[in-house]
C-alpha cells in the first residue's frame, strides 16, 4: 500500500511540474502563436526572418565583458535583445547599425525598458573612446569569432556576413528573428519595418 502512495505522489508531482512548466511557456507560445500563425488575409506581415531555435541554440562561448570579466548572453535572459556582432573596427555601416539600435529602444516608449542593446566583439582590439561614450547603455561583449559565425544564420547572398544584420533574442534565451541586411541602417523607411516588428512582439508577449 505505501508503495502505491509513494507512486501516487510521484506521480502527481510530475503533473504538477509540467503544469508549472506549461504556465511558464504559455506566454511564449501565444506571442508566436498570435504573430506568426494568426495572420492577416495578406498573408505573412512580418519584416524579419523568422529563426527556428532548436536548429540555432546560443553555443557556449568565452564572452567576456570589456574589462575581461567572464560574461554571456544568459546574464540578460528576461529580456529581449537586439544583438549585432563585428569586429571593433567600427566604420560608418557598424556605427549607423548601434545608432539605428538605440532609436529603435527609445521607439517602444514605456516598452523600452524591456530591450537590451548587445554588441558581441569578435576581436581583441580596443575600441575607440569615442565609440564608447556614443553608445553607453549598450552591452559590449568580446566573444570568439568563430563560434558566432557558426551559430548565426545568414540569408545566403554573396559576401553575407552576420555583421551585415541585426539578430532578435526572446526573454528566455532563443534566438528568433533575423532582420535582413541593411535594415537596422540609416534608412529611415527600412528601421520603421523593424519598429513595427519589435512592437508587435513587446504587445503579443507577456514575457520580457
Amino acid at each position: 500500500m505505501d508503495a502505491d502512495v509513494e507512486k501516487h505522489s510521484n506521480s502527481a508531482g510530475r503533473w504538477k511540474l509540467l503544469a508549472v512548466l506549461a504556465v511558464c511557456a504559455a506566454p511564449l507560445i501565444a506571442s508566436y502563436f498570435t504573430y506568426y500563425v494568426v495572420k492577416p488575409k495578406g498573408g505573412v506581415t512580418n519584416y524579419g526572418a523568422l529563426i527556428d531555435p532548436r536548429a540555432h541554440p546560443i553555443p557556449a562561448m568565452a564572452s567576456t565583458t570589456l574589462d575581461g570579466k567572464p560574461a554571456t548572453l544568459d546574464d540578460y535572459k528576461g529580456k529581449w535583445i537586439m544583438l549585432k556582432v563585428g569586429p571593433s573596427e567600427c566604420l560608418q555601416e557598424c556605427q549607423d547599425q548601434l545608432f539605428a539600435m538605440r532609436q529603435l529602444r527609445t521607439m517602444q516608449g514605456k516598452g523600452m525598458e524591456r530591450i537590451e542593446r548587445v554588441w558581441m566583439i569578435t576581436d581583441q582590439q580596443p575600441l575607440e573612446t569615442l565609440l564608447l561614450r556614443v553608445n553607453d547603455g549598450t552591452r559590449m561583449l568580446r566573444a570568439p569569432a568563430g563560434v558566432i559565425d557558426k551559430w548565426l544564420p545568414l540569408e545566403g547572398g554573396a559576401g553575407d556576413r552576420a555583421a551585415d544584420h541585426v539578430y532578435l533574442i526572446d526573454p528566455l534565451g532563443n534566438l528568433m528573428m533575423r532582420f535582413p541586411k541593411g535594415a537596422v541602417s540609416s534608412d529611415v523607411e527600412k528601421v520603421k519595418k523593424v519598429n513595427k516588428d519589435i512592437a508587435k512582439l513587446l504587445k503579443a508577449s507577456a514575457i520580457g
